[in-house]
């Protein structure tokens, strides 16, 4: 499924970044089990080789496989009831956790977003991110792999994309009783839906507006805070 995912990509190297984040392996400990230079990987990942062929992409999953059973399958076996039959993978456009906490106001600032709700929260900590595309999470996926975009903590932030006015993806955070450090809306199509922002008061939960253009590059100020 992995494999499939990256060769039918549009861009796989950013699904190929998707996936070593979520096993979290790095450029290194991966070029070294391919037995490639750590470039190979990096200029994949970057758009600067042209896609990789069949051969190579299984080749990957399978070392990605193999580092996390060396480290004791704790990502496969996290995931493996979720990737069979489901949605959840495609839904989610970047996960990380960080190496060190970071605060709001840096994810603020990484995604050029103005607050809407819970300015006075600048300070409070944040472990990790999801990246996620809002359509096909709240068309495809069940409450229980809605939880699971909260990676290992709730303290991080959701950045939902491909948002219309917002109100869905604050009615999908309540409705699985989890709360984020912040959520984030993404490609807004005129106001924020003022339910959106009512519910987000009332849960004390902090929401923000990107005004980053693309999705990529969303990502990639984000992956710069780590």
């Amino acid at each position: 499924r992995i494999a499939g995912e990256i060769t039918m990509a549009e861009n796989p190297g950013v699904v190929i970044r998707k996936w070593r984040d979520i096993f979290n392996v790095s450029q290194k400990d991966l070029s070294r089990k391919l037995e490639v230079s750590p470039s190979v990987i990096s200029d994949y990942e970057s758009g600067r080789r042209k896609s990789p062929g069949s051969r190579f992409v299984a080749k990957l999953v399978t070392c990605m496989l193999d580092i996390d059973d060396s480290r004791g399958g704790a990502i496969i076996k996290e995931y493996s009831k979720l990737m069979e039959g489901s949605k959840f993978f495609e839904a989610i456009l970047a996960i990380k956790e960080f190496n060190e906490p970071r605060k709001i106001k840096d994810i603020i600032r990484a995604t050029e977003s103005e607050f809407l709700v819970g300015e006075k929260n600048l300070d409070n900590a944040v472990y990790g991110y999801t990246v996620v595309d809002s359509i096909k999470a709240i068309l495809e996926l069940s409450p229980l792999e809605l939880s699971m975009i909260y990676g290992t903590t709730t303290q991080r932030a959701l950045i939902f994309t491909q948002v219309k006015r917002g109100r869905s993806p604050i009615l999908a955070i309540k409705l699985t009783s989890l709360r984020p450090s912040i959520a984030i809306l993404h490609g807004l199509e005129g106001t924020p839906d003022p339910l959106a922002v009512e519910l987000a008061k009332r849960e004390r939960m902090p929401l923000a507006l990107s005004h980053v253009e693309a999705v990529e590059t969303l990502i990639e100020k984000l992956r710069e805070l780590d």
